[in-house]
């Protein structure tokens, strides 16, 4: 008995301890096969990459992107007993008020942000700072509920963005403006307007910085070939082809001829005649993108382009050119003038200089409406509606900005009436925007050939790759005869037309003034637009130029509000070497008579 009792007890002893190691092994194999939640000798840091930047062709930066970053500190692991050093400190390296950082410190336990939108040089300190203060043990470990023990120290982290000008109100409405908006806590900044809205995909970041790498002690990444690393990208660069003082001085000449207008608006535009380069686009009404107010409102848009008008008068040598290449015209004919004053169906035409016979060519250089009304009735509704097409006219001008606004021109069937007829060839019953009619007159200064306004030149890597622009083919819509007749027309114009204010002696200027009346709730309203759309050339160098007024309140005539822009723009342009006069050649060219079949001359009714 007493045996039997000794070998159970041995027996339990055993299947205890049999019991107990399975168990030990069975721990082991879960503990083998399954993650465990330990402290991670690595650690993982992240970079935003940033918006790219928008460059004057001279190389100034017109918009550029500064990342922001904002000091986090959690309460709890501040030494009660060095609080007031860590105060003092903190307001050394960040520029805040020591009552400022006291009062944030105290405002609740925990983790509290100390300051925002700290710009990147004061994060540095900042960062150099949160070093230091551990070294001072200034910050001390505290116990979680759950008996984790976690030191924080002070953490500058990344907030976000800001798009920065700093050139301010320059350049303005055509650069646009961006909007904030958050992202996982971190504020990025899109395009809204103008070159940041149209290039808003390539200016944005391509990708972000990585780094994975072990820890040291203070939590700060030890590089080695272990470590791994995603480079950052970050957004394209755009290279205009508008140099930064041609545009400041460009927009003061538009600024203080408007002080004596007030108009509603003053646009600038100039561009090369070949390459379609916009070197100028200039606005008397402006605004800081990084400060838009209530009142800016009416400037932020980009009214070259997302205005359209009734252009009046400076449509004229655009139908001219359409009868010369329909070879329905020539230069000598005699046109009726019916003494300023023609009646056509219900509509009277009259003209501000009254005329009993006009030559063709005088149609233009005089701004007659009688004439073109009458010239125009030789184009049938499908070559008029067809020319004007080609001209641009409906169409996009293919400018590198957003919203265009494409305008309207009668129907082939409208333009079959002589009505539609006669007030299109003077500039009413159609709508165009300003580039579209720079567009269309750069085909006088460049031998019959469009092409398209183009404001950046170049897309930039941040290692200086160069994107050209995709450039549309140059697209012949006149001859070269025709062209050339046109230009000669249009010097004749300025020399003794309508547009005798914008000459400059050993220049080659030509140019139309347009002045129409602004349609208004039905009706034509006693307020115009004024314009001058010309070029002036020098041996080496061509620029189609346009100025367009909307609304002078002091004077409506083309050549007492137009003119004097164009004019100061030339002079200005001679000043900065961009045209040479010709000292030794004052004199006007002489006119080429009509190429071509001799013919004699007619009246036209």
């Amino acid at each position: 008995m007493r045996h039997s009792n000794k070998f159970k007890k041995i027996f339990a002893l055993f299947s205890v301890l049999t019991f107990g190691f399975v168990l030990f092994l069975a721990v082991m194999l879960y503990t083998a096969l399954h993650q465990r939640a330990i402290p991670s000798i690595y650690s993982e840091e992240t970079s935003k990459a940033q918006r790219g930047n928008i460059i004057s062709a001279d190389g100034f930066h017109i918009a550029t992107t500064q990342k922001l970053y904002k000091a986090v500190v959690n309460t709890h692991n501040i030494d009660p007993q060095k609080e007031e050093l860590f105060i003092q400190l903190f307001s050394i390296y960040s520029g805040m008020s020591p009552k400022e950082v006291r009062k944030r410190i105290h405002s609740k336990k925990g983790s509290v942000t100390l300051s925002y939108h700290i710009p990147p040089k004061e994060a540095m300190y900042l960062r150099t700072l949160a070093f230091e203060l551990r070294s001072l043990h200034v910050f001390i470990e505290y116990e979680l509920p759950n008996h984790q023990r976690v030191l924080q120290g002070l953490n500058i982290l990344e907030s976000g963005e800001a798009r920065e000008y700093p050139y301010g109100n320059l350049l303005t409405p055509l650069v646009g403006y961006t909007r904030k908006i958050e992202e996982d806590g971190y504020t990025r900044t899109y395009g809204i307007k103008g070159l940041e809205k149209y290039f808003d995909q390539e200016l944005n970041p391509q990708q972000n910085k990585s780094q994975r790498a072990i820890r040291d002690v203070n939590g700060y990444l030890i590089l080695n070939k272990q470590s791994s690393i995603t480079p950052q990208i970050n957004g394209l660069s755009l290279k205009l082809n508008i140099p930064i003082a041609l545009q400041a001085r460009a927009e003061m000449i538009t600024r203080s001829i408007n002080a004596k207008l007030q108009a509603d608006e003053i646009i600038a535009t100039v561009m090369e005649a070949k390459t379609g380069k916009i070197l100028v686009l200039a606005s008397s009404n402006r605004f800081d993108p990084s400060s838009i107010h209530k009142n800016d409102y009416p400037s932020l848009n980009t009214n070259a382009i997302e205005y359209s008008y009734e252009p009046g008068s400076v449509i004229k040598p655009i139908i001219f050119a359409l009868l010369l290449d329909h070879h329905l015209v020539h230069l000598n004919d005699l046109v009726n003038g019916h003494n300023g004053r023609y009646t056509m169906g219900r509509k009277t035409i009259v003209d501000e200089h009254p005329f009993k016979l006009i030559s063709a060519e005088d149609v233009i250089v005089h701004s007659s409406n009688i004439g073109i009304a009458q010239l125009a009735q030789k184009l049938t509704g499908g070559e008029y509606h067809e020319g004007l097409e080609r001209f641009g006219f409906t169409h996009f001008s293919g400018v590198d900005l957003p919203y265009e606004k494409r305008g309207t021109i009668p129907s082939p069937l409208q333009l079959n009436n002589y009505l539609y007829k006669a007030i299109t060839a003077y500039g009413y019953g159609m709508r165009a925007n300003a580039l579209q009619i720079l567009k269309a007159f750069n085909a006088f200064n460049n031998h019959g050939t469009l092409v398209n306004p183009m404001v950046v030149d170049t897309i930039l890597t941040e290692k200086g790759k160069v994107s050209s622009m995709h450039v549309t083919p140059p697209l012949q819509i006149i001859t070269p005869a025709t062209a050339d007749q046109m230009k000669q027309i249009l010097i004749k114009t300025v020399n003794k037309g309508t547009g005798t204010g914008a000459r400059t002696a050993g220049l080659e200027i030509g140019g139309k003034t347009g002045t129409a009346h602004i349609a208004k709730n039905g009706g034509y309203s006693n307020t115009y637009h004024s314009s001058f759309v010309g070029f002036a050339n020098d041996k080496t160098h061509a620029y189609t130029i346009g100025i367009f007024i909307i609304n002078p309140k002091q004077g409506y005539f083309a050549a007492d509000t137009a003119v004097p822009v164009f004019k100061g723009i030339v002079d200005m342009m001679v000043e900065q070497h961009y045209l040479t006069p010709d000292r030794n050649s004052t004199a006007p060219k002489k006119h080429p008579k009509t190429k071509g079949k001799k013919s004699h001359p007619h009246v036209v009714n």
